[in-house]
């Protein structure tokens, strides 16, 4: 499978959970370590873009495609499991807690969540300390402009 992540270039080449753990985000709560990855490149997109102006759009993102082996365990989040409200923003500590036991257990290597921007479409979420983490890899960084037009009211 391939996923995508898209980070500001100074990030693009390094396969870490650390900018997520400094304050948390929907599905890790702040000191845990995970890594956000998208299905394809326009939730990617829109996972990032949700968060910014076109002033406020820094230039230097990087589509980052990544590689997981078809073997790697894989644990997918059921929507209908999901609390009420799950994809609120600001997000609740609710999804946080799912992430976060994920880590912990360590049971699996990767966990399909369903986005919160885009219906239909999944996060793909890589658990760094899993001992299948080694397997992945970057394959492709590529320079990534906005389409100014996504910011038109």
């Amino acid at each position: 499978m391939e996923t995508f992540r898209l980070s500001r270039e100074a990030f693009a080449r390094n396969l870490s959970g650390k900018g997520a753990a400094l304050k948390g985000a929907r599905w890790n709560s702040q000191g845990m370590e995970i890594i956000y990855t998208a299905s394809n490149r326009s939730l990617a997109m829109a996972e990032v873009a949700v968060h910014f102006t076109l002033a406020t759009l820094p230039p230097d993102y990087m589509m980052t495609t990544i590689y997981i082996p078809d073997d790697i365990s894989l644990q997918k989040v059921d929507f209908t499991s999901l609390p009420l409200n799950w994809n609120i923003f600001p997000h609740s500590n609710s999804t946080q807690l799912i992430g976060d036991k994920f880590i912990n257990e360590n049971n699996h290597c990767i966990l399909q969540t369903p986005s919160a921007v885009t219906k239909g479409d999944y996060n793909i979420l890589i658990n760094p300390y899993h001992r299948d983490f080694s397997r992945i890899k970057i394959i492709e960084i590529e320079p990534f402009p906005f389409d100014r037009r996504i910011f038109k009211l």
